[in-house]
């Protein structure tokens, strides 16, 4: 299994911000995507689950080496890619257990049918295992969810639907000590040759429970540099600047300008 971002050039409301993304995520592998705020980070994972904000200007999402941008939402969903949202939102009258019973129902062959009486099972253990208390399947999606809540919802959505790329955005935002430990337990435990996993976070403090076999730094829309662990040390301890610095790269940021007609020009 593979998923490949190919020379990923990506817009809102005519400003780039995605500016030539590479990288190839491989069944098993974990990645880490760091970088200052506004570099796109978060775009990348909008743009793969193909939220309708984003034009895709150039370049490709490759599934298994087939496109997937002509995909909606929900078949990029049924052919296993998963999002875990920086910022879940709230639905109101619909159930977490409702919720995510759909959501694995939609998955399957036409005719086939999810047994309830094991899914009731499967899900009063994902709710144990990430300590979110009895009454989870009864409350209403996300509603008077603390953001620590939310968050370990949403990595109950992807124990459940187990996806083959998972994308966990700021997965770690909101959790104080004893709910990172939780969370990054849960999301280690995941960890197989049939899952792809990308992590999008700011801090060092989540890989160190969650620890990934590449990290990329992000800046102006491309990923320029990729390292292991010593790579989230050295940005733990002194920032980005130094990247900028190492490679040249200047604060002028392509997103402050109209799309290039050279841009436009290369598109598939």
């Amino acid at each position: 299994m593979q998923l490949e971002f190919k020379d990923l050039y990506v817009s809102v409301e005519d400003n780039l911000i995605l500016q030539g993304v590479n990288l190839k995520i491989n069944g098993g592998e974990t990645h880490a995507i760091m970088g200052p705020n506004g570099t796109g980070k978060s775009t990348l994972a909008s743009v793969c689950m193909g939220h309708p904000k984003y034009k895709v200007e150039s370049g490709d999402i490759l599934l298994n080496g087939e496109s997937i941008l002509d995909k909606t939402i929900d078949e990029r969903s049924r052919m296993g890619i998963f999002l875990g949202m920086q910022n879940p939102i709230e639905v109101p009258g619909v159930t977490n257990f409702d919720f995510v019973k759909a959501a694995m129902q939609t998955r399957m062959e036409e005719g086939e049918h999810l047994r309830v009486g094991k899914f009731i099972i499967k899900f009063e253990t994902a709710s144990k295992d990430l300590n979110m208390g009895k009454g989870l399947a009864h409350r209403f999606l996300n509603q008077g969810f603390s953001g620590g809540e939310k968050k370990r919802n949403e990595v109950l959505q992807m124990k459940l639907l187990n996806p083959n790329f998972a994308f966990l955005d700021e997965i770690d935002s909101g959790l104080d000590v004893d709910a990172l430990r939780i969370v990054g337990k849960n999301v280690t435990d995941l960890k197989s040759p049939n899952l792809g996993l990308v992590l999008i976070t700011h801090y060092k403090r989540l890989l160190d429970y969650i620890v990934p076999d590449f990290v990329h730094v992000m800046i102006n829309g491309k990923i320029v540099k990729t390292g292991g662990k010593d790579l989230i040390e050295k940005i733990d301890s002194q920032g980005y600047e130094w990247v900028k610095t190492e490679l040249g790269i200047t604060d002028f940021d392509k997103r402050d300008e109209p799309i290039s007609i050279g841009i436009c020009a290369t598109k598939h």
